[in-house]
């Protein structure tokens, strides 16, 4: 209780409030404006929160994570172009209910949807990462190893078509991480002799470039696009009762965006389409699915929103990032000094309760926040892709120099993101190198200190933890190579767009 008393302390100044106000509202505005998205916005603001006490940063950048798919439904409906990536499923049903006159009823089971996968997705979060921080004391460095590696692995696993160049480009990552001085023997390491590479390449230069940087070369490389939006007319408020119709279909896709955030690597992609391929197969109308079914627009919306809380149990419990956006957020607690971990629970309770309360209190606002703004939201909608290029250029770079007053960093960042714009134009994915540097350092340093205590590769099973994890990274690797060499067959039905 006084652990409680003390989180509703915290989480009850002003300066916290006002940073999740920003940061839901800014996250539903980004996630509103196709090309932008949570990922690059969390990348500009990244380096003013390191001048925040921790939970004001990580209220504004929770904020931005979890309100960004709420906005990205609204032209993913409008317009059959999704605000985010992980909205893309929300077209296939969204807007053929646009087509048909039926735009207001769809934002409407859009946004209720997002938030019951929303809500679940924090309580799966205060009732799992207690559980899983209380056993983490049982994880040592190999345990921490394996862990990482487990995560690096699904990361690449999850690429389907591309597992080869994620696997690259998470090798990339690692590369990445190493170069600098060591620190455990104070050596040079791929420096070669220039004094600019001494400290490495900074994790928030690189996230700025490949993400920010790179988006902003895309849209100002890009025909000069300005798509019309129609108003929605009626009170969008009156019918947020409608998903209880669906309640069933909310609560299996939240689940399945809970038990998909929690396994790093996997996220919102697979999530959405177990949850979609489940409400298709027990539809008494399955035939309507990516004709404008509301089951399948509250199957992909619950699955989607329900990841980000889910996301956090490994990030808090264990100090494991499952994707980029966490890996961004663990850097705040390292500069800050808190370490995610069981350590956290048992010293710093409160604030972990706060961090729950930000993420309940982040979905109340968005919701509210939609319901009476979904017209001024469709207007931004509207913005020249040039013009929002040119703005994410320029927060970038400043971004980027307020680190270190660096122009070096500027040239880094650039390097990067024209890195990143070629990534992008070949379809190639970015995230894996983001995590190969955060999950690479991790495996370096634990296993720095595992090594010392094994003598023989049978000693790595000699503990319970360690012999469960090793079977479970050789059993999904000797999966994808029985998939990768079976014979091939018939592809099961996957719905379309139109």
């Amino acid at each position: 209780m006084i652990d409680f008393l003390s989180a509703l302390s915290m989480i009850s100044d002003p300066r916290v409030i006002l940073a999740l106000l920003i940061g839901s509202i800014g996250g539903v505005i980004i996630g509103a404006i196709p090309g932008v998205g949570a990922p690059v916005a969390i990348a500009i603001i990244l380096p003013a929160t390191f001048s925040m006490d921790p939970l004001i940063g990580l209220s504004a950048m929770l904020g931005i994570y979890g309100s960004s798919m709420y906005g990205g439904a609204l032209p993913a409906i409008l317009i059959n172009t999704p605000g985010t990536a992980v909205n893309a499923l929300t077209t296939f049903d969204g807007y053929p209910m646009t087509k048909k006159g039926r735009a207001r009823e769809a934002l409407i089971l859009a946004y209720s949807a997002s938030f019951v996968g929303g809500v679940v997705g924090v309580i799966a979060l205060m009732l799992l990462a207690p559980v899983l921080a209380a056993v983490a004391p049982n994880f040592g460095a190999r345990e921490i190893f394996l862990v990482a590696l487990l995560g690096m692995i699904l990361v690449i696993m999850v690429h389907k078509g591309q597992v080869a160049a994620a696997g690259m480009l998470s090798g990339l990552g690692i590369f990445l991480g190493t170069v600098g001085l060591d620190r455990s023997t104070y050596s040079q390491r791929f420096t070669f002799e220039q004094s600019w590479l001494a400290s490495g390449f900074d994790l928030i230069v690189v996230v700025l470039g490949l993400f920010a940087l790179s988006q902003a070369f895309v849209l100002l490389l890009e025909p000069n696009d300005s798509p019309k939006v129609e108003r929605v007319h009626g009170r969008l408020w009156t019918g947020l009762g409608a998903v209880f119709k669906h309640i069933r279909i909310a609560l299996v896709g939240s689940g399945s965006g809970v038990s998909m955030g929690i396994i790093p690597g996997v996220g919102e992609f697979t999530a959405q389409f177990l949850s979609y391929s489940y409400a298709r197969k027990t539809s008494k109308t399955p035939e309507q699915f990516g004709k404008g079914s509301p089951e399948g627009l509250v199957a992909a919306e619950s699955a989607n929103n329900a990841v980000p809380g889910a996301a956090l149990v490994p990030l808090l419990a264990l100090g494991i990032p499952g994707e980029a956006l966490t890996a961004m957020m663990l850097s705040v607690f390292y500069v800050h000094g808190v370490i995610p971990g069981p350590k956290l629970f048992a010293d710093d309770l409160d604030f972990v309760l706060a961090l729950y309360l930000a993420l309940l209190i982040m979905n109340v606002l968005v919701l509210i926040f939609l319901v009476f703004s979904t017209n001024i939201l469709t207007r931004l909608i509207q913005i020249p892709s040039r013009f929002l290029g040119l703005g994410i250029l320029l927060l970038s770079f400043i971004g980027v120099y307020s680190l270190r007053n660096s122009m070096t960093d500027c040239a880094i960042a650039a390097g990067f993101g024209l890195f990143g714009m070629i990534l992008r134009r070949l379809d190639l994915p970015i995230v894996p190198i983001i995590l190969g540097i955060v999950l690479g350092k991790i495996m370096e340093q634990k296993l720095k200190v595992a090594a010392v205590r094994i003598n023989h590769p049978i000693d790595l099973f000699d503990r319970p933890v360690s012999a469960v994890l090793i079977i479970v990274i050789l059993g999904l690797l000797a999966s994808t190579l029985w998939g990768r060499f079976k014979p091939t067959q018939e592809t099961k039905y996957q719905p379309t767009g139109e």
